[in-house]
């Protein structure tokens, strides 16, 4: 699910390049954010049009939209003022069920990996899985675990992110309350030596916030069926380096 954040900056950017106004509301009439100053519709017309089989339609003097995540009615998009507001609705109800599209994919793969390492999976849902969210199966990959002092600690995950920015093969998720878990993938030809400097450079990133962080990591493997045994040592490392 798209965060209201996520949606709001969406309509607000939408807004300034069209200069079209818009509100999207869930399947039941309830606004869930909007550019208009007041409210443009209620919540009945909104859920009327919910219910009905066509995918826009003019209401009053505003052009109505469904947005669907793959066939699930998602949100309703109303769209008004501006020029040709009804190819602008058309275009901003294409882009929000894109980033339905893209977060859905974010979340199925930051629960895949999870389950993969916790060793949830069975061999044939494992390759099962990594071929339908496109995650390559024969790559070299370590897992790093990091430790803070705080629970749910939001400054430090992002922290971890900016040192693995834009690097598509790499994960970064959490299993726990206080850990931080990147999933690398590793260049053919790098070894431990290399492994040593990144594990350095994330506890430089979170360091500036956070004194009291641990971090390890485990084997590098070939497969991603066996990143779960990665895991399972960077965590024994983790526990044997604090006695």
């Amino acid at each position: 699910m798209i965060s209201n954040q996520i949606l709001q900056n969406t309509i607000d950017g939408l807004k300034t390049i069209s200069k079209t106004d818009f509100c999207v509301a869930d399947v039941e009439g309830k606004v869930v954010v909007q550019t208009f100053p007041e409210p443009v519709s209620n919540e009945l017309e909104i859920s009327s049009f919910a219910q009905s089989p066509a995918d826009s339609q003019t209401v009053k003097d505003y052009q109505f939209f469904k947005v669907y995540d793959e066939q699930q009615l998602e949100y309703i998009l109303i769209a008004g003022g501006g020029e040709d507001v009804h190819m602008v609705g058309k275009m901003a109800a294409f882009q929000i069920q894109n980033l339905l599209i893209a977060y859905k994919e974010r979340f199925d793969k930051d629960n895949f990996i999870k389950n993969l390492l916790l060793d949830n999976l069975l061999l044939v849902d494992i390759y099962n899985r990594a071929k339908k969210l496109r995650i390559e199966v024969n790559v070299r990959r370590v897992v790093f675990i990091l430790e803070t002092s705080q629970e749910k600690d939001h400054s430090a995950m992002e922290s971890v992110k900016s040192v693995f920015t834009g690097k598509n093969g790499d994960f970064i998720t959490a299993v726990d309350e206080k850990s931080i878990i990147v999933v690398k993938e590793v260049n053919p030809g790098d070894g431990y030596a290399e492994m040593q400097k990144i594990a350095e450079s994330i506890l430089q990133a979170v360091r500036e916030k956070d004194e009291l962080v641990h971090i390890a990591y485990g084997t590098i493997v070939k497969e991603l069926k066996e990143v779960s045994r990665s895991y399972k040592e960077a965590k024994m490392a983790l526990d044997v380096g604090k006695i």
